[in-house]
C-alpha cells in the first residue's frame, strides 16, 4: 500500500477557475464576518493559475458585484465595456446578411475580458484572505471515507512506465481530506464523470429542486479560439459580432465570436456543437474555414495570430443539470453545467453557483460539518436565486436545434417574444453526443481546403501557440478502455472520427507503406486538455485521465 502525506482541510476546493476562487474568497469572507477559524485549500493542475483557462468570453459582471463590490478599486481587469453588438447570418461562402440581435445577447454593460488574466486576479484575493491555492497538483483519484461519503481528494502520482507500471523515480501523490470538498473542475471533469457515475447523480433527483426526477444527457460543443493583432485601422475596441450559418449545415449547431479587445487584438473562434452527426466534420477546419469569408476575412488580412487554443463547453443547460450534491461534497460552476447558451454566458452563473455553495458549507461548517449532504445549497441555488430563473427561462431554445437551424431560429423568436421563456413544455435532449453520428457511408464528405498560412492554418502550428507541454516519459493520459476499439469499431463505421473531432492532432491512424495494418497513434503531448475525444468518442472508448502537474498549455490570456 502505497504511503502518502496528508493534509487536513475544512473544505478542499477541485479547480482555481472561477467557481472554485469564487467559493474560497466567499467562504473566508464569512468567516472573516463571522469571526471563524476555517481552512481553505484549492488544487489547480495548471502549472500556474490561468494556464489552462479558455473561454470568449464577454462577463457580466452581476455575481461579481455581489462578490468583491469594490472589484474596480482593487484592480480587476475589466477594461473592456462592450460597446456594440452584430449579429450576422452567413447564408453561403459569399453572402452575409445582418440580422437584428437576440435581446438575450444584448451586452450594454458587460465587459470583454481575459477570463485566464480575470481567474488570476481572483486567486490574489483569494490569497490575501488566507487561501492555500497549489497550481501543478491535479487532482486524481476521489477520497471515500468508510460510510461511502467523499472525504477530499488524491494528487497525481508521478513515476510511472508506459505500462502505468511505478518506476524507481516514483513519486506519490498527496492526500488532501476535507469535511467538505467541493468539485470546480470545468466542464466535463475528470473525477465528475466518476462521481455521476458513483452517485448516480442523473437519476433518482428531487422533484421539488430540480423540477425533475432525471436529467437529460448533457450536451456540449467544442470551441476553437485564436488572438490576433490587427491593424489599428481596423480595430475597434468593445464591439462584438456573432455569426450562425456558413460553413455549418443547416442541421449542425455553432457558430462564431469575434470580440475587439485592448492593444489592437482580437478575439475570435468558433463553437461547433457536438451532437452534429456527420462523423466527416473537423470543427478545427470548420474555424479555419469560416475566416475566410469576405465577410470575415479583411479583419484578419494583414495582422498576425498570436495565441490558439481549444476547449469544450457545457450547453445542455436547466434539463442537463444533474444532481448537485452527494455525501461530503457537492458540484459548481461549471462541472455542473451553469452555461446559460442563448445568452452565450456562464462565468457569471458558475460563479453564483459557488457563493451559494460556499455559504451553504459555512454555515455546516459552523454548525459542526455533521450535515454530509448540503440539500439546502440545490435548493437555495436553483429555487431562490436568479441563476434558477435565468437558466429556466432559457432552456428551450438550445434543444430547439435538434430541429435545424432555421426552424430553432423561429421557434427561438416565438419562445423570445411570445412566451418571454414561460412557454408550458420543455424540451429534451433525447440523446448523448457520442450516439448522435452517423455511419461515415451515409454522410456527405467535406472537402476542407489547404491553409494558406495567412488567414488559416493547420492544427499542429496552432497547437504549437498553444505552449503545450507533455513530459514525454510518463503513460498517456489520453486511455483506451478497448485498445482494438478505434480500428474495429470507429474506423470501420465511422471513418475514425477522433481524426476529425480532436482539435489538437492528438489522433492518427497510420498504415504501412501500402495502407495495410491500421492502428490507432495517440499523439498525447498535442493535447490541449479540451476533453472533446471524452466525450465524442462513439464508444466511450475514451477515458481522458489526469496527466503530470502542470502538463498541458500554458495560456497567456486566452
Amino acid at each position: 500500500m502505497v504511503e502518502r502525506e496528508s493534509m487536513e482541510y475544512d473544505v478542499v476546493i477541485v479547480g482555481a477557475g472561477p467557481s472554485g476562487l469564487t467559493a474560497a474568497i466567499r467562504l473566508m469572507q464569512l468567516a472573516a464576518e463571522k469571526e471563524q477559524e476555517i481552512t481553505v485549500c484549492v488544487l489547480e493542475k495548471g502549472s500556474a493559475v490561468g494556464s489552462h483557462i479558455l473561454s470568449g468570453a464577454v462577463f457580466e459582471p452581476r455575481t461579481l458585484n455581489e462578490l468583491i463590490p469594490d472589484w474596480k478599486e482593487k484592480g480587476a481587469p475589466l477594461d473592456v465595456p462592450a460597446t456594440d453588438d452584430n449579429f450576422v447570418m452567413l447564408l453561403n461562402s459569399t453572402t452575409a446578411v445582418p440580422m437584428p440581435t437576440p435581446p438575450q445577447m444584448y451586452n450594454h454593460g458587460n465587459f470583454i475580458i481575459s477570463e485566464a488574466n480575470f481567474t488570476r486576479w481572483l486567486a490574489t484575493q483569494a490569497e490575501e484572505l488566507g487561501v492555500e491555492i497549489y497550481p501543478g497538483f491535479p487532482a486524481a483519484q476521489v477520497i471515500y471515507n468508510d460510510d461511502g461519503s467523499v472525504g477530499g481528494v488524491i494528487t497525481v502520482d508521478k513515476g510511472f512506465d508506459k505500462n502505468w507500471q511505478p518506476t524507481d523515480n516514483f513519486e506519490p501523490g498527496m492526500e488532501l481530506r476535507a469535511k467538505y470538498t467541493m468539485f470546480a473542475e470545468g466542464c466535463r471533469g475528470s473525477l465528475t464523470r466518476t462521481l455521476e457515475e458513483k452517485f448516480k447523480l442523473r437519476e433518482n433527483m428531487d422533484p421539488d429542486i430540480y423540477g425533475k426526477t432525471q436529467a437529460d444527457p448533457q450536451t456540449y460543443g467544442v470551441g476553437v479560439k485564436e488572438i490576433w493583432e490587427i491593424k489599428p485601422e481596423k480595430h475597434k475596441q468593445g464591439t462584438i459580432m456573432h455569426t450562425v450559418g456558413w460553413p455549418l449545415d443547416a442541421g449542425t449547431y455553432g457558430g462564431s465570436f469575434i470580440y475587439h479587445i485592448e492593444n489592437n487584438q482580437v478575439a475570435v473562434g468558433f463553437v461547433v456543437g457536438l451532437d452534429y452527426s456527420n462523423p466527416h466534420i473537423s470543427p478545427f477546419d470548420e474555424f479555419q474555414r469560416f475566416k475566410t469569408h469576405p465577410k470575415i476575412r479583411p479583419l484578419f488580412e494583414g495582422g498576425k495570430r498570436v495565441s490558439y487554443g481549444a476547449r469544450a463547453l457545457n450547453e445542455g443547460g436547466w434539463q442537463s443539470i444533474p444532481k448537485l450534491t452527494f455525501p461530503g461534497g457537492m458540484l459548481i460552476g461549471c462541472s455542473a453545467g451553469f452555461l446559460n447558451t442563448p445568452k452565450i454566458k456562464g462565468i457569471h452563473t458558475a460563479m453564483k453557483s459557488a457563493m451559494v455553495a460556499a455559504e451553504e458549507t459555512f454555515e455546516a461548517l459552523v454548525q459542526g460539518g455533521t450535515t454530509k449532504e448540503l440539500v439546502s445549497y440545490p435548493r437555495k441555488l436553483l429555487k431562490e436565486s436568479w441563476l434558477g430563473q435565468e437558466l429556466y427561462v432559457a432552456r428551450n431554445v438550445r434543444p430547439s436545434f435538434q430541429w435545424g437551424m432555421w426552424a430553432a431560429l423561429a421557434y427561438a423568436g416565438l419562445d423570445t417574444y411570445v412566451f418571454r421563456g414561460k412557454a408550458p413544455w420543455t424540451l429534451h435532449f433525447k440523446h448523448a453526443d457520442n450516439q448522435t453520428l452517423k455511419k461515415a457511408s451515409e454522410a456527405p464528405k467535406i472537402d476542407y481546403p489547404k491553409p494558406d498560412g495567412v488567414i488559416s492554418f493547420d492544427k499542429l502550428s496552432s497547437v504549437y501557440l498553444s505552449n503545450t507541454h507533455h513530459g514525454e516519459h510518463q503513460p498517456a493520459h489520453l486511455t483506451l478502455k478497448d485498445p482494438a476499439i478505434p480500428i474495429s469499431y470507429n474506423l470501420a463505421l465511422y471513418d475514425a472520427p477522433e481524426q476529425r473531432y480532436c482539435p489538437a492532432g492528438v489522433y492518427e491512424i497510420v498504415t504501412d507503406d501500402d495502407g495495410s495494418n491500421p492502428s490507432m497513434q495517440i499523439n498525447f503531448s498535442n493535447c490541449v486538455h479540451c476533453k472533446t475525444c471524452d466525450i465524442k468518442d462513439p464508444k466511450q472508448n475514451i477515458v481522458w485521465v489526469t496527466p503530470e502537474g502542470g502538463d498541458g498549455p500554458e495560456y497567456p490570456n486566452m
